[in-house]
């Protein structure tokens, strides 16, 4: 087994890895190691050589002292902090998407849009290598921030996942054959205008997943999806997370929580010529015009838009991630063909 095949979360910490250090007062900073590199702090400085070959989870000492908690970074935490060029979908919501859309190991699944790629890690853990992730992003610097922050946790290019740039309902067809996708996952602001798309690329039974940031699109995308006729009724939720504070007998919930992000809503592929029975209370349809839909541009949303400067600084950044990550999964898979009968080390961080 080649190092770039070995578990991520396991082995000593060596040259680029990102390692998360906790301070004192649980401060986390997230650093990448190089030999001779050093972590400054108000606090004193931390050598970067005191980390490397120490187990995963330990405790180092800066130059006066001050401790410091070392372990590699789950992936919710890398996601939360990696460079970003469109607005991520947020762990507590990736985890409803593999739960509701059934993401099987296996399964060939069709990502849009991409954005930063942080769904697209989720999706490529939860599919394995037998199964394939078609990832597609409208705009250039997107994919490319995506790409970059894939290959940085993975420490490689997963063969088993590919970014197309264009339109969805323009380049799925010429990407997929007819009933071959087992799931699609649809993060956009005008899912409905892809329907067509999605439900001929759909396997019957397969599932298609939409994640909408306001009301009146999940309305909107509802009504789409009970007009097409191919699809079973949609079922629509939010997701909210509250942490609770427990430490002897006070125990209480936090005082703050994560609140709304996003809806997620479902439905299913039925098979060619079939009718779905009508639903004897069903809500009243609602007219649209285009005014609606530029109502909800990202602008509109409240979405802060990135400079062309800054994604260009996002892009250079996930870009050098990767290469340090493939760098060192080279040295690994080097180090592995020079010895080996040694112990394999991890291929990617976590």
């Amino acid at each position: 087994m080649s190092a770039s095949e070995l578990p991520q979360s396991s082995g000593p910490f060596r040259a680029g890895d990102r390692v998360q250090l906790t301070g004192p007062k649980g401060k986390l900073n997230t650093i990448t190691l190089e030999p001779g590199k050093v972590f400054h702090t108000h606090r004193g400085v931390l050598e970067h050589d005191a980390i490397i070959g120490l187990p995963d989870g330990s405790v180092v000492t800066n130059n006066v002292g001050v401790e410091h908690l070392a372990l590699r970074p789950l992936l919710n935490d890398f996601v939360m902090s990696m460079p970003r060029g469109a607005a991520i979908i947020y762990p507590k919501d990736a985890a409803q998407i593999l739960a509701l859309a059934d993401i099987f190991p296996g399964a060939t699944v069709v990502e849009a849009g991409v954005g930063s790629g942080a769904l697209s890690l989720w999706l490529l853990r939860a599919i394995g290598p037998t199964g394939s992730l078609r990832s597609f992003e409208r705009r250039d610097e997107f994919a490319d921030v995506a790409r970059g922050n894939v290959a940085t946790f993975l420490g490689r290019d997963p063969a088993n996942w590919s970014v197309t740039v264009g339109d969805l309902q323009d380049t799925l067809p010429e990407t997929v054959r007819a009933e071959t996708v087992d799931r699609v996952v649809l993060d956009m602001l005008a899912p409905w205008e892809c329907l067509d798309a999605v439900t001929e690329a759909l396997k019957p039974g397969g599932v298609v997943l939409c994640y909408v940031a306001t009301v009146t699109q999940l309305s909107r995308v509802a009504e789409a999806i009970r007009a097409s006729g191919h699809y079973t009724h949609p079922q629509s939720s939010e997701t909210m997370v509250r942490g609770w504070h427990v430490e002897g007998l006070a125990v209480r919930p936090d005082h703050r929580m994560i609140g709304h992000t996003g809806f997620l809503i479902t439905a299913r592929r039925l098979a060619p010529g079939t009718v779905l029975p009508e639903l004897k209370r069903r809500p009243s349809k609602s007219d649209y015009s285009d005014d609606d839909v530029e109502a909800w541009t990202p602008g509109a949303l409240g979405e802060r838009q990135v400079s062309p400067k800054s994604l260009r600084k996002r892009v250079r950044a996930a870009g050098t991630g990767a290469e340090l990550s493939k760098a060192r999964n080279l040295a690994g898979d080097d180090a592995t063909e020079a010895d080996p009968g040694a112990q394999g080390t991890p291929s990617s961080i976590n």
